[in-house]
């Protein structure tokens, strides 16, 4: 879009009037503080009315498309949802009321208050985890009683999350709340306030650089006082999701891709590695789990990864709290190595062209692929995976090869999550180590032959 400005101006007929349209320019869009230029990286090509454009307006009207986005202009509020989450967009004066959490939003016509309960949390199709979030009310419309009065009056757009759900997982940490986060706010270059529901402190400082990255300003916890009223000019309830750790570039609110979070949390937390062959010698991350899906001869695994001349970093799930620390070990090594779960999430801080080894369960197929071993493609990460045999498993010895559990595994799997879980998450792994070696050694040939791509 710049581009085109650009050359329109060329073509002005003579230079004083160039700079007398440049002049007009600056004066629309900068008789505030905020500044507009700062988002222009990443407009879509739409066509608007610049003379009628306000800053917070225009950045809001990208979280939304179609007929919500005529709602949003047309009365300032609109609200979609899908399987996965709910978002509600006002571009008008809101409060948020902390007792009951209620956000009080005022429509120019005569319509009757309207009451709709949002959970914001992306994660609307498991009921598991919505149990755990307080829902929001929102207040849409005009009341014969008068909203509460501002106590702290705000210049930023709100945004409202809830930091509860399947938290204390890092998969969920990051899939459902971090990168939602970023899609949702990325664009209004930290001139946004987070209103965290459910707050959890611990949860905070953990991520307390990715949220300092989207907003200038501290959050606000709704639950330390439930008497005062938070005045915003405008606000977002609830974030947009995409999919499994994953951005897609086309969909709301455009212009966004893994490769332009991988840059964020470079910036974010100071990684240093950009590409794999910056590494001098193979350092390969093995993660350890202490309760299922374990390996069961890992000392012996540790002894062949060394003997095959990787340099090896052994991490178990209490060093991945101080996430601080943890991405720059993670920055700093060639290739991961870990059971099927959560502590896989972290490949996300792997320098390009790294390794991302999944050591995958009996029945663990789709699950392995849909969370893991698919989005690690689109953050510039090598995918291999080392798919177990039945005698590898524990499975083997507690029920014998002739058990439903290997024979007929749908009779399992059809009496639904939880009797699938006991099984087949609950298994530990005893790796045959000259069958895996092939996997490792494809790995190490891989990180070795690789080479940046400008």
């Amino acid at each position: 879009m710049m581009e085109k400005e650009s050359r329109r101006l060329v073509n002005c007929a003579t230079l004083p009037i160039c700079l007398v349209l440049i002049g007009l320019v600056y004066a629309t869009f900068f008789h505030s503080n905020d500044t507009i230029l700062e988002s222009w990286g990443n407009l879509s090509s739409e066509k608007i009315n610049i003379d009628a454009v306000d800053p917070q307006e225009f950045l809001l009207r990208r979280l939304v498309r179609g007929d919500d986005r005529v709602q949003l202009d047309s009365n300032g509020f609109s609200c979609r949802a899908d399987v996965h989450t709910q978002v509600c967009v006002a571009n008008k004066p809101v409060r948020i009321y902390n007792k009951g959490l209620t956000v009080y939003v005022p429509s120019d016509s005569d319509q009757p208050q309207v009451k709709r309960i949002v959970k914001p949390y992306a994660r609307l199709e498991d009921e598991t985890a919505m149990k755990r979030v307080s829902p929001v009310q929102i207040l849409h419309g005009n009341n014969t009683i008068d909203p509460p009065t501002c106590n702290f009056t705000h210049n930023v757009t709100a945004v409202v999350f809830s930091s509860k759900g399947f938290t204390g997982n890092v998969f969920h940490e990051f899939n459902e709340i971090i990168i939602p986060l970023f899609i949702t706010t990325r664009h209004f270059r930290s001139r946004v306030r987070f209103v965290i529901t459910d707050f959890e402190l611990w949860w905070v400082q953990k991520y307390n650089r990715c949220l300092s990255h989207l907003s200038a300003y501290e959050v606000i916890n709704p639950g330390t006082d439930d008497g005062s009223v938070h005045c915003f000019p405008g606000a977002v309830i609830g974030l947009t999701y995409h999919y499994n750790l994953a951005l897609n570039s086309t969909d709301i609110p455009g212009g966004y891709s893994m490769f332009d979070f991988k840059q964020f949390l470079k910036e974010s937390y100071n990684l240093k590695i950009n590409h794999v062959s910056e590494i001098q010698k193979p350092m390969l991350m093995l993660i350890s789990r202490r309760k299922t899906r374990r390996f069961l001869n890992e000392d012996k695994m540790v002894e062949m990864i060394m003997e095959l001349g990787f340099q090896i970093t052994r991490v178990e799930p209490e060093w991945m709290y101080n996430l601080d620390e943890f991405a720059e070990v993670v920055n700093s090594c060639s290739v991961m190595l870990g059971a099927h779960g959560a502590g896989l999430t972290n490949e996300i801080f792997l320098p390009t062209g790294a390794v991302m080894v999944q050591v995958v369960p009996l029945q663990n197929e789709w699950a392995a692929t849909t969370y893991y071993g698919g989005p690690a493609k689109e953050m510039g990460v090598r995918y291999l995976e080392y798919k177990i045999e039945p005698e590898e498993s524990s499975l083997f010895d507690t029920y014998g090869k002739d058990h439903p559990v290997f024979t007929d595994p749908k009779s399992i799997i059809s009496k639904g999550y939880y009797a699938f879980r006991s099984v087949y998450l609950d298994q530990d792994l005893k790796i045959n180590l000259e069958r895996f070696k092939k996997t490792l050694i494809e790995a190490k040939k891989i990180v070795e032959s690789s080479t940046p791509i400008n």
